[in-house]
């Protein structure tokens, strides 16, 4: 049996654990592996493609980033704005099966995010043998508890926040951290918990900068001269609503900046020093986390058992630390959101952690 195996979308730590995680499973059962590169764009013809082997993915689970290459552009994009979807063109599926079935794949693993995923269920319901491997940093599928590089994004946000604690108290500064987080806030809320942040503003949460100017005055006033505030890239201004740095020029719009416009705003309001840093392509980029590494792998490990039994249309999840698999139907179906009354925002508020509301 021959299977292949693609990144799609943006990168993240662990996509090289996946894929060590499938040669070996592959391997144990005597299969080969075509790796394509760039995403769905390897599949066009004449196909842009690799073999794995063994041998091929040694130390490439400490590695970052993809040994294929990912794109979350190009003819295969299924998002191309909030909520909204596009099919893959007929024609352009017809050529990516002619590869399909000249290189005789029996099983295509797709390792991907909500918009990777929703092409590849549009790809199963027209007869491909498709597995789905959720990737994305957002942690923001509902029908997994986890994906993997959502531990080394929050790693990297705890470590921007240890070093910006220190130089904020030295100048009794106001420091604001903007992260990762276009639709849910998981990224922002682990990590500011984590890395001690005093404010945390979510997408999911309205908040009210008059408020948190109070809450840092408060703060001044108890002799606390230094606030960290975190605010994720999708939480929407009360008068502006979500900042943007550009169009999204035929995909999903880019997002940046609110970390500028919280400081701005927090400087007029508190009279005091605010400087923001955007952590950006950090939170995607380095040597994933230990459970990273092992989550990725196991993930790879079970798509290929997916495979072993025709379980096609499905994707793995992670649930109660055990890994098993949902229709990619169920998968893609909405997205996993912080719940304002949620155990771990509730925890957030008792540590006291304003949230801006």
């Amino acid at each position: 049996m021959r299977i292949g195996i693609l990144n799609c979308g943006g990168d993240c730590p662990g996509l090289n654990a996946v894929i060590h995680g499938v040669v070996g499973a592959a391997d144990q059962l005597g299969w080969e592996v075509i790796g394509f590169r760039d995403g769905f764009e390897g599949l066009l013809p004449p196909g842009d493609f690799t073999m794995l082997r063994p041998q091929d993915t040694i130390g490439i689970v400490k590695q970052g980033g993809t040994i294929l290459g990912t794109t979350n552009k190009g003819h295969f994009a299924a998002k191309v704005g909030e909520g909204d979807i596009a099919e893959v063109p007929p024609e352009t599926v017809a050529r990516a099966k002619r590869t399909m079935d000249q290189l005789e794949i029996s099983a295509l693993i797709i390792v991907g995010g909500d918009g990777s995923l929703t092409t590849g269920l549009q790809l199963y319901r027209e007869g491909w043998p498709i597995i789905g491997v959720p990737k994305t940093i957002d942690n923001d599928l509902s029908a997994t508890a986890m994906t993997f590089g959502f531990d080394s994004a929050i790693t990297t946000v705890v470590d921007g926040l240890d070093r910006l604690h220190t130089t904020g108290a030295s100048h009794k500064r106001v420091m604001v951290l903007e992260v990762m987080g276009r639709h849910a806030g998981w990224i922002a809320l682990w990590g500011g918990m984590a890395g001690a942040a005093d404010v945390v503003l979510l997408p999911e949460i309205p908040f009210d900068l008059q408020k948190v100017a109070d809450f840092i005055k408060k703060r001044d006033a108890l002799s606390y001269h230094s606030t960290l505030v975190v605010v994720a890239e999708g939480a929407k201004m009360p008068e502006g609503g979500l900042v943007t740095v550009d169009d999204n020029h035929g995909g999903e719009v880019r997002l940046g900046g609110i970390g500028e416009q919280v400081a701005r705003r927090l400087s007029e309001l508190t009279g005091k020093d605010t400087r923001a840093t955007i952590l950006g392509h950090l939170q995607r980029g380095g040597a994933p986390t230990s459970l990273d590494r092992i989550l990725g792998q196991r993930f790879g490990v079970m798509a290929v058992s997916l495979a072993r039994d025709g379980m096609f249309g499905r994707m793995v999840s992670y649930q109660a630390y055990h890994v098993d698999s949902v229709p990619i139907e169920e998968a893609v179906s909405q997205l996993r959101l912080v719940t304002p009354e949620s155990e771990m925002v509730k925890a957030a508020r008792a540590v006291g952690i304003c949230l801006g509301d």
